[in-house]
């Protein structure tokens, strides 16, 4: 990657210290919810088996029902890696600022970091922008999820001047569980638009380069011909890869290692991983979330 591997595996050893220095005898690796679980373990099981392979110990994938149970997962030491979304990192670091930290960053195929919460619709609903939106039942994500809750439930109401609230501006405000099941919801006709993830780079028609929208085409849920999107958020800071501190240090930097040649070395798998066509992954630190980490103490508490 364009960065060295160094600052990766400095990043990677910052917090560990010679007490954390101990034989594991397997690796877990946490998904995010999302898209349906047996999707998320096929997809991310090329990593496991490198991981596996690299540190000679059997890997074990965990993919719970919301993102809360990574979150919880790595809290608790039963989950070592994951890519999480900024607020679901920053829920982490909140929770406990010495469990984990972010060592990589997923990188888009122009070379920038980032992504987009995207707001859409049926193309015959009629609705094009928010303002059609007014009234009608408007669907979130995950209340973990970056681009699903945190993010426009910030922005939304700055264009629109009311709360999220159901019956303020929108008529009805639900939480679907998940990126896929907002997009089938929206797809189904059981609410009238929603939010969900991209790159925002691309072709529409293929869901963009990556994120859930590029996942439900891939998996044939959704023709995007029949979607039309509504609403853009502002550039969100991309996902991190989060390691658990209390790894041994030669394990963090083969995991670490691993991550950031994945797009150089296996291309199939970074798609798997990071949920689309994507560059591969660039070392970041903790700085990177500081505006995320407070926009979640300021919106959510904790």
């Amino acid at each position: 990657m364009k960065k060295t591997l160094a600052l990766a595996l400095a990043a990677a050893t910052a917090l560990s210290t010679g007490a954390f220095a101990q034989e594991i005898t397997e690796f877990r690796i946490g998904i995010l919810g999302g898209e349906n679980a047996q999707d998320r373990l096929t997809n991310n099981q090329c990593l496991a088996d490198k991981i596996s392979e690299a540190l000679d110990v059997p890997v074990k994938m965990f993919a719970p029902a919301d993102y809360n149970g990574v979150i919880q997962g790595i809290l608790g030491g039963s989950i070592d890696l994951a890519l999480l979304g900024p607020s679901s990192y920053a829920a982490l670091h909140i929770a406990d600022p010495e469990a984990a930290s972010p060592i990589l960053v997923k990188v888009n195929l122009d070379g920038s970091i980032g992504y987009h919460s995207i707001g859409f619709a049926r193309v015959d609903s009629g609705l094009t922008s928010l303002d059609d939106v007014q009234g009608k039942t408007f669907g979130f994500g995950d209340p973990n999820s970056t681009s699903g809750y945190l993010v426009p439930s910030i922005e939304i109401p700055e264009i629109t001047g009311a709360t999220m609230d159901s019956g303020d501006y929108f008529g009805e405000v639900r939480f679907t569980g998940g990126h896929e099941q907002t997009i089938l919801a929206v797809k189904n006709g059981d609410i009238d638009a929603g939010v969900t993830w991209a790159d925002g780079q691309g072709n529409w028609e293929d869901g963009y380069n990556f994120g859930a929208l590029r996942k439900a085409v891939d998996a044939g849920l959704v023709d995007m011909n029949d979607l039309t999107e509504i609403w853009r958020s502002k550039l969100i800071p991309g996902e991190p890869i989060v390691l658990r501190n209390a790894l041994p240090d030669d394990a963090r930097a083969s995991v670490t290692q691993i991550m950031d040649t994945l797009g150089e070395t296996d291309p199939q798998c970074a798609y798997g991983v990071g949920g689309g066509e994507i560059q591969g992954f660039d070392p970041i630190t903790h700085d990177a979330y500081t505006s995320i980490v407070g926009a979640r103490r300021a919106k959510i508490g904790g």
